[in-house]
C-alpha cells in the first residue's frame, strides 16, 4: 500500500490548473478550463486550507476567473469541516460521496463512517443547506447486490426526505479496480429499478455518464494501475 507522503499546496493544485490551459494553448485551441471538481485519491477537507486558497485562488478575477458556481469540493463525508465549509461564505458546490443509505453498509464499504456516522454526517449537511441555502450532490457508486437493491433505494428516499428540494443523487458505475475485486458493476437493469424507484419518491437523480472505463483510466484505475506497475517495478530491482 502506498502510504500518504504529505498535502499539496495551494501553489502546487493551481499548478495542475495551468497545466491543463497551457495544454490548450499550446494546441490552438479557443478553450480555456471553465469547470473543476476537486476530489479523487485523497480527501479534500483533509487538505482544508490549501483546498479553500486553491478555490479563492482559482475563482478570483486576477487568478483564472472561473466562476465559483462551475467549482466543486468532493468530501467523503468530514461532518465537522461540512459545518467549517458551511461558514466560508463560498458559493462553490459541495458533493458527498455517500454510497450507501445506512450505517451498517457504509460502514463497510467506506470506513470514515465509523467515525461520522449517517446520524452526524446529515446534521451537518442540513447545517450546511440551512446556512447556505445551496444544493447538496450526493455520489453513489452503484455496486452489484450489495448497494444497489430497491430496498436500498428506499431508504435512501428516507434518508433524503427532509433535504429532497435541495439535493441531488449521481449513480455512478462501477470501475472495477484490482483491488477491490469483490465488487462489480451493477448490471443496467439493476441500475434503472434504483433509479426508477428514487424518481417515483420525488428524489432528483441522474445515471452518470461514465468516460474512460475502456482505457483503464476512469475514476480509481489509474490510481490502482499505477500501484500494480510500482509493485512490479520493486519485484524487477529485487529479482533482476
Amino acid at each position: 500500500m502506498i502510504k500518504k507522503q504529505r498535502d499539496l499546496n495551494n501553489g502546487e493544485i493551481v499548478a495542475q490548473i495551468m497545466l491543463v490551459q497551457k495544454y490548450f494553448d499550446e494546441r490552438g485551441q479557443d478553450e480555456r478550463v471553465s469547470h473543476i471538481v476537486v476530489m479523487g485519491i485523497g480527501e479534500p477537507f483533509d487538505n482544508y486550507n490549501n483546498v479553500l486558497n486553491f478555490v479563492r485562488t482559482i475563482n478570483d478575477d486576477k487568478g483564472m476567473a472561473i466562476g465559483a458556481r462551475h467549482i466543486t469540493v468532493s468530501t467523503s463525508g468530514l461532518a465537522h469541516k461540512i459545518r467549517d465549509f458551511a461558514n466560508e461564505g463560498v458559493q462553490v458546490n459541495l458533493a458527498v460521496s455517500l454510497h450507501a443509505p445506512n450505517n451498517e453498509l457504509r460502514s463497510s464499504i467506506m470506513k470514515i463512517n465509523r467515525a461520522f456516522p449517517i446520524e452526524k454526517l446529515f446534521s451537518a449537511i442540513e447545517y450546511y443547506i440551512e446556512t447556505t441555502n445551496r444544493r447538496v450532490t450526493f455520489e453513489y457508486i452503484m455496486l452489484n447486490e450489495v448497494n444497489d437493491g430497491v430496498e436500498q433505494a428506499l431508504e435512501l428516499a428516507e434518508l433524503l426526505k427532509n433535504i429532497k428540494k435541495l439535493s441531488y443523487v449521481n449513480l455512478i458505475p462501477y470501475n472495477p479496480v484490482s483491488e477491490h475485486d469483490q465488487y462489480s458493476r451493477s448490471p443496467k437493469e439493476r441500475v434503472m429499478a434504483f433509479y426508477d424507484t428514487l424518481k417515483k419518491k420525488g428524489v432528483n437523480c441522474v445515471v452518470r455518464q461514465e468516460h474512460g472505463t475502456d482505457i483503464d483510466a476512469a475514476c480509481g484505475q489509474l490510481r490502482s494501475n499505477t500501484m500494480k506497475r510500482d509493485r512490479q517495478k520493486a519485484v524487477a530491482a529485487v529479482n533482476p
